[in-house]
């Protein structure tokens, strides 16, 4: 009877060992859940950050021109003959076209703001880590790859309107027109519509990737109480 009521003892005392180590085990998953949420919230407010930042910075009057790092310009096959066409007198035309591809490219940055929105609120809690976890460029690249087609489709009207607006087609019909007419060359053959979009996007996508990398490695650049608590740990 003795020895029965002491394994009855010991089964007890197992049980209630088993019994604390589950109690802790839900406490630190509690925690861990809690921690996996707050950062999560974090990146999604990050990225809404950087966004806003990116397409103020490029949206803005000479946000592309002024920027040699974006800044578009001229199509390959123009750069090549450049300084011919500005020897036969389309100086001015060419300069001009430059701007008006530019000023387009402003035009459509504010389409970017919408379409992230979209992306960041679609990401899903693997994505959210991953990208937390990842390079300083990890979320510029999630969403360059879950937005660029839409981008792509929603820029090129606002491009095309806006070359319009600031006569950039004409400018570059009336250069390829003067330069078509021209012995022994090669004629200009140039689609402007997919060049500025093209280039508008590279340019987007590079403005975003040095707001994430400040955001991750700069405290200053850490504007809100959440940014400060999730990236000021990281």
């Amino acid at each position: 009877m003795t020895r029965l009521i002491r394994l009855i003892c010991v089964l007890a005392g197992l049980t209630l060992l088993a019994s604390c180590a589950a109690l802790d085990d839900l406490a630190r998953t509690g925690e861990t859940s809690d921690n996996e949420a707050r950062v999560a919230a974090g990146l999604r407010e990050a990225l809404q950050v950087g966004s806003e930042r990116t397409a103020n910075r490029v949206g803005r009057v000479d946000g592309y021109l002024a920027n040699e790092m974006i800044r578009i310009g001229l199509p390959e096959s123009m750069r090549s003959v450049a300084s011919r066409l500005r020897q036969v007198g389309l100086g001015r035309q060419v300069d001009q076209l430059e701007i008006a591809m530019n000023r387009a490219a402003e035009a459509a940055a504010e389409e970017a703001v919408i379409l992230f929105r979209d992306a960041i609120t679609g990401m899903r809690p693997a994505d959210v880590m991953a990208v937390f976890r990842g390079g300083e460029d990890a979320a510029t690249r999630y969403l360059r790859n879950q937005s660029e087609i839409r981008l792509r489709q929603r820029y090129q009207p606002i491009v095309r309107r806006h070359l319009d607006q600031v006569q950039g087609l004409d400018t570059y019909r009336e250069i390829a027109e003067r330069w078509n007419r021209l012995p022994m060359v090669d004629p200009l053959e140039v689609d402007l519509e997919a060049h500025v979009t093209d280039r508008a996007l590279d340019g987007l996508f590079l403005i975003l990737a040095e707001e994430e990398r400040r955001i991750r490695s700069d405290p200053v650049a850490r504007t809100t109480e959440l940014l400060r608590e999730v990236f000021g740990r990281s």
